[in-house]
């Protein structure tokens, strides 16, 4: 029986767990709190809980000597640590976070070892770069060309659930959440570079109808340029990754980010309220705070992002319970207090990718692909769609289906095709419609 060692036992980790138990894998997962993870084994006896944190170096050589893969769900900031000892070990290593430079600098190394270290392998990154591929190795082995391409997601509450200011609750981290929406973004639009500076990032998002949800918002999504070449889009003339949000987020995150409120400067909060900390921050004095909000950021006293922020608790005269930190942190609290998704609730991701393509007789048509992916009883919708694509390709390179090696991303065939074949299986697939006119056009 294949060993498997997972690290981690947060929001996204269950599917995973019983993915690999069910496929009758031998499982220990390492966990900061062993209860979290003793709750993913239950009963199985083809699973095992261990508490460890990264600090237990000589733990980590040991553990991962043991087993024959290593699945990383840490904070990013921990993947490089343990993609050293499972090259010490030679042990294959899979992640479903964003691949970084200290991590793209291991693959020679890595390939040496005759091992694959797979990153962004879950949903985005990961099952957008497989479907997205799929489209694209198509089109060009047709002898055709993108010209555009937007690739978008969101992970969201159902639309019944989308009931507070904000329209939108967490189903993962809010600190995660918020310190994306800190980020610049940079796209290429009809052959032209754009850069979006933060401060400007929520303003004029893009207006797109999503079947079956309605009327979104994209803001874009960090540096799209960077994909041309992962994509391998000589061509492309608009390149734009993006994030969905229903209409309200936009507005109400660019004013929290104008009023300065998700700064990571540090403050002394002792004896201070909310309000005196936004009317510091617009140097006003604190009475009547959010009228003075709204005649700082032009803003109706009805406005959406007004109505957000007093629900939130920025104006109010409560006492902030923390003493010292940052506004990103009073903002973060106050949403983790606030906006969580309820248990049993549900959630859902979305996700749109849409290609002008110029065939090979010069031809244009637009092609879509869509995802709409709710809840089940037993998972969130994004810890199923982050967790089984990273599942699924653990049990592929242990079944030696995917025999890549090196640093990668699953953006060639040989790993994309059988692990979309079998994310199928299981419900998680996109729509795609070719063929469609240029009044389907996005942008």
């Amino acid at each position: 029986m294949k060993k498997i060692l997972l690290f981690g036992a947060g929001m996204v980790a269950k599917p995973i767990a019983d993915y690999l138990l069910d496929h009758k894998f031998e499982l220990t997962i390492a966990s900061r709190t062993k209860e979290k993870a003793d709750k993913l084994i239950q009963t199985r006896n083809n699973g095992r809980a261990v508490s460890w944190t990264i600090e237990r170096r000589e733990e980590l050589d040991k553990m991962v000597s043991e087993h024959d893969l290593v699945v990383s769900l840490l904070p990013y900031t921990y993947h490089v640590n343990v993609a050293q000892a499972c090259l010490k070990f030679k042990k294959n290593m899979v992640t479903t976070s964003y691949v970084s430079e200290e991590m793209k600098a291991l693959h020679n190394e890595a390939k040496d070892a005759g091992i694959i270290i797979l990153n962004e392998i879950g949903v985005d990154p990961g099952f957008d770069h497989m479907t997205a591929m799929r489209i694209i190795d198509k089109v060009h082995s047709d002898g055709g060309k993108i010209k555009e391409f937007y690739s978008l997601c969101g992970a969201l509450a159902a639309p019944e659930e989308a009931d507070n200011p904000f329209r939108y609750k967490f189903s993962w981290s809010p600190r995660g959440v918020i310190t994306a929406g800190n980020n610049g973004a940079k796209f290429l639009k009809k052959g032209e570079v754009v850069e979006i500076p933060t401060e400007n990032l929520f303003k004029n998002p893009l207006q797109i109808n999503f079947p079956e949800v309605g009327r979104m918002e994209v803001y874009p999504n960090r540096d799209s340029l960077a994909y041309i070449d992962i994509y391998n889009l000589p061509d492309i003339e608009t390149m734009f990754r993006g994030t969905f949000r229903y209409p309200n987020w936009c507005e109400a995150m660019d004013a929290i980010k104008a009023l300065g409120m998700v700064s990571y400067e540090k403050k002394d909060f002792k004896g201070r309220a909310y309000c005196d900390i936004v009317a510091e921050n617009i140097n006003v004095y604190p009475a009547r705070v959010k009228e003075k909000v709204a005649e700082k950021l032009k803003l109706d006293l009805l406005s959406p992002a007004i109505a957000a922020m007093e629900w939130l608790g920025l104006f109010s005269r409560e006492r902030i319970q923390l003493k010292e930190g940052s506004t990103f942190d009073l903002t973060a609290d106050l949403m983790l207090k606030k906006m969580m998704l309820p248990d049993g609730a549900r959630d859902m991701v979305i996700m749109l990718h849409s290609f002008l393509v110029e065939k090979a007789n010069g031809k244009t048509e637009i092609v879509k692909s869509r995802l709409l992916d709710f809840a089940t009883k037993e998972d969130t919708s994004i810890a199923r769609t982050v967790a089984l694509p990273a599942a699924i390709a653990v049990k592929m390179i242990l079944e030696g289906k995917i025999k890549d090696t090196g640093v990668q991303i699953p953006v060639a065939k040989s790993i994309y095709e059988p692990v979309l074949n079998e994310l199928e299986k299981l419900g998680i697939a996109m729509v795609e419609d070719w063929g469609l006119p240029a009044s389907e056009q996005l942008g």
